[in-house]
């Protein structure tokens, strides 16, 4: 183990040599980090990255102004993707400590997976690591967990995700899990959660160019997020009924890959040509969504790695929200802000609903024309697939889930963001 240094909370400003805006000074006895006016816990976060960059390696939280959140905004900060580093606190309240440890468990498992290679976790590995996860923080006897896979998928009407996956050699999968403390099997089913689980997408024979494809191992990046957030809720005591549908696949090239003009029919009868094989995130989603809606929940919420369009108007700092539920979007962005975390809403009206013509087929996988909101008409896409798309419905397209490269505040890779305004979204409908 390397020299531990000792990290410090300061409301006075650096001395001047550190620099007029400076938010790290040091001296003998370690490093001051001065969130005095104007810093915020982003300072923190800021102040954990730095210290990481620096290559310091084990880091000791000591001094007054220690709490939940500061631990918190540092440990995102300080964590990267090699995990080298080892760090410490002073003893927290019982209550704070126990948050603190379940926020480091959801969020650990979330960027881990999504940092991991496409050959470590292929689609029936996700299915089955996201199963072990929920079982590991869930309590005993509470969890049932069912993988269909391969030809199963067919048997059981998933046409899109085995659509989207038969061109690898890898199998495709759904996870249906179902959480239920209640002790009654009969129990309705609160909520549904849906996760975009592609675990490596080409573009398939839309390929993607190499600089975009670099980072497509996140791009099950949804499928963790939504794991993560319900194992958190649980971890915070969620009480209700949840299912956990993740459809995994991965998307690639060979003489069995889907092609331009093919068209899947849908379990609800839907017709959809494919005339873009790399808009296959909604193909699959599209299944989890009905399998959500046949279970009659109060609430259903996916979440994807979706579209370059959410992430060209937000950028790697806020996950986009559609939803035609108003009541829903503003519990979601208030749960967002308690958290503080980024997500803000993108438009979803009913016209985008038709803007996705097909001359073969009910609906093409793509909207047509010039200038189209592609992140809007990517869920209008979506609403196609659940019964009741006004209400209690709401789609969340996951820009900020993956960093090509560090930032001020975050690693590169995986983020964890999200996990927590899910769990507290969960858990506040809940009441």
């Amino acid at each position: 183990m390397s020299t531990q240094m000792s990290v410090f909370l300061s409301q006075e400003a650096a001395q001047p040599q550190w620099g007029a805006r400076a938010i790290l000074s040091f001296s003998e006895a370690g490093a001051t980090i001065h969130i005095g006016e104007g810093h915020d816990l982003g300072a923190v976060q800021r102040a954990g990255r730095t210290l990481d960059g620096q290559g310091i390696a084990f880091v000791s939280l000591r001094g007054e102004g220690w709490d939940l959140e500061s631990v918190w905004a540092f440990y995102q900060g300080y964590r990267g993707p090699k995990k080298k580093n080892a760090l410490e606190w002073d003893a927290l309240s019982e209550a704070d400590q126990v948050e603190l440890e379940a926020r480091i468990r959801a969020t650990d498992w979330t960027r881990d997976i999504i940092n991991k290679t496409a050959e470590e976790v292929a689609p029936r590995q996700l299915a089955t690591m996201a199963a072990e996860y929920i079982k590991s923080v869930a309590p005993a006897g509470t969890v049932k967990a069912k993988i269909v896979k391969d030809k199963d998928l067919l048997t059981e009407g998933w046409e899109g995700i085995y659509a989207v996956g038969r061109g690898s050699e890898r199998t495709s999968a759904m996870l249906q899990l179902d959480f239920n403390p209640t002790g009654d099997e009969n129990a309705p089913v609160f909520a549904c959660l849906v996760g975009k689980g592609i675990t490596f997408d080409s573009g398939g024979y839309s390929i993607k160019p190499g600089q975009f494809m670099t980072a497509m191992k996140a791009d099950m990046g949804g499928a963790a997020t939504i794991t993560g957030g319900l194992g958190l809720a649980i971890e915070r005591g969620l009480n209700k009924r949840i299912k956990l549908i993740l459809c995994c696949a991965e998307n690639m090239i060979s003489g069995r890959a889907l092609k331009l003009g093919d068209i899947i029919t849908y379990k609800n009868g839907k017709t959809v040509e494919i005339m873009n094989t790399d808009a296959e995130g909604r193909l699959v989603l599209a299944d989890g969504l009905m399998y959500a809606s046949a279970q009659n929940p109060e609430l259903i919420i996916d979440c994807a790695t979706l579209t370059g369009a959410a992430k060209n108007a937000l950028g790697n700092d806020y996950h986009a929200l559609l939803s035609f539920d108003d009541e829903l979007s503003h519990q979601a962005l208030t749960a967002a802000n308690q958290e503080k975390e980024g997500l803000w809403p993108l438009p979803l009206a009913d016209f985008h609903r038709g803007m996705l013509p097909s001359n073969f087929a009910d609906l093409s996988n793509i909207s047509s024309g010039d200038y189209t909101p592609g992140a809007s008409t990517a869920a209008a896409f979506l609403s196609y697939f659940v019964d009741d798309y006004k209400k209690g419905w709401i789609h969340l397209d996951c820009s900020g889930t993956y960093r090509k490269s560090a930032s001020d505040k975050w690693s590169a890779g995986a983020t964890g963001m999200g996990v927590r305004t899910l769990a507290r979204l969960l858990i506040d409908q809940a009441k």
